[in-house]
């Protein structure tokens, strides 16, 4: 046993918690919904959840309940295996098949998380004769999957349309056999959208595959929530998403894409060759969550709804927000610390939000993430923004 270790760690824990950065969990005792149980200083206690990412309340949604219970009674509780040995069932093919009809795709693959569907989709698709160019605010699971593959990275600025052409440019004239742009759908520390349309067209110019994360855009933009590219009209060529956001908020995520694509992901993607089989219940609710999403028009009236009720009260409050359309809203606050005691301030007057700060934001970007649902009602976001401005003039962000 190596003590010195272990002493560093506790060394290196201590001047994270010093420095406002310690991350600590609450615990939950209801199922995730616009109010919540929690255990309070010992006493369990109803809280307004503004930090879910169940944007339109299906997360104890009873028919999906019902639909997962009723699969797991006809197919069992676990597959204890990967799909290509014995783990593939009849439910996993249609969950696929109906992803791809919902997205505009030939066909889709499941994976474990969405984080394993961005961390497999690049390797099997490229290789050091190719180049991939990233978004430089990408999600941390594009740039692990990146990571992964052999391919030369390129990384342009954040939703930056001239740089990105002048790194397709300098990819180009090394003469790679493929590229690929990659990029969130939805930036979802700062809630805005990526320009897909010059996305598009640059795609289109340079011969490149447009990659799509639309973690936080399936169910909730485009027609029927098809995501982000369906909200201008328009298709990326690979698009990943979760199952554990807005199409029931419980687990997995998919690549969904054209035949030749899936194929080979089939064929070589390591997160989907060793991970276990999704279990028939997730399958089962999932393939309800989607039916309820494509046909849920009054969900998401109702969540641009509410995010439009809450940005006018926090505006109006005197908060810094950053603009944007989406049901992600930051309260920027700067400073780490700062970050940390409103969250807490909050949770202690009955409303449940969480401090993001480096690593997770830049340094000195320091913000609460609000996060709408549709489950949300009028009332809880009136008590929320009363507790957000109680708790802003009490700490000194509000004067």
């Amino acid at each position: 046993m190596s003590e010195k270790i272990y002493q560093r760690l506790r060394d290196e824990l201590i001047a994270i918690d010093e420095d406002g950065l310690y991350k600590r969990e609450r615990i939950i005792t209801s199922p995730q919904s616009s109010q919540i149980q929690v255990i309070r200083d010992g006493e369990t206690v109803n809280i307004i959840n503004l930090c879910a990412n169940n944007y339109l309340g299906l997360a104890d949604n009873p028919d999906i309940i019902a639909a997962a219970k009723a699969t797991m009674d006809s197919h069992g509780f676990g597959m204890a295996s990967v799909r290509f040995i014995c783990g593939t069932q009849d439910l996993h093919r249609e969950l696929e098949q109906r992803i791809a009809d919902f997205l505009d795709m030939d066909d889709a693959l499941l994976f474990a998380a969405a984080f394993d569907a961005n961390g497999g989709v690049f390797e099997p698709l490229l290789t050091a004769e190719d180049a991939i160019i990233s978004d430089s605010l990408n999600h941390a699971s594009i740039i692990d999957g990146i990571r992964l593959c052999k391919a030369k990275r390129y990384r342009f600025a954040n939703n930056d349309m001239a740089d990105l052409e002048a790194k397709l440019q300098a990819a180009q004239a090394e003469n790679p056999r493929s590229i690929i742009i990659a990029t969130d759908g939805v930036f979802s520390m700062d809630g805005y959208i990526a320009n897909i349309p010059d996305l598009r067209r640059l795609a289109d110019q340079y011969d490149a595959l447009l990659m799509v994360d639309d973690c936080h855009s399936t169910g909730i933009l485009g027609a029927e929530g098809k995501g982000t590219a369906a909200h201008y009209g328009l298709q990326a060529d690979i698009i990943t998403g979760t199952l554990g956001k807005s199409l029931g908020g419980a687990a997995g995520g998919f690549v969904a894409a054209a035949q030749p694509v899936i194929d080979m992901l089939r064929q070589r993607a390591r997160p989907y060759l060793f991970s276990n089989a999704l279990p028939p219940m997730l399958i089962g609710g999932a393939l309800k969550a989607i039916e309820i999403t494509r046909h849920g028009d009054h969900l998401r009236e109702k969540l641009h709804a509410n995010a439009g009720h809450f940005r006018k009260g926090l505006s109006e409050a005197g908060f810094t927000l950053l603009d944007g359309e989406h049901p992600i809203i930051p309260v920027m606050l700067g400073d780490a610390k700062l970050a940390q005691a409103l969250a807490n301030r909050l949770y202690e007057l009955g409303v449940y939000v969480t401090g993001f700060f480096y690593p997770v934001v830049p340094q000195g970007k320091a913000r609460i993430r609000v996060q709408m649902s549709a489950a949300l009602d009028t009332d809880q976001l009136d008590q929320a923004i009363a507790a957000f401005t109680q708790a802003g003039k009490e700490l000194g962000i509000l004067t």
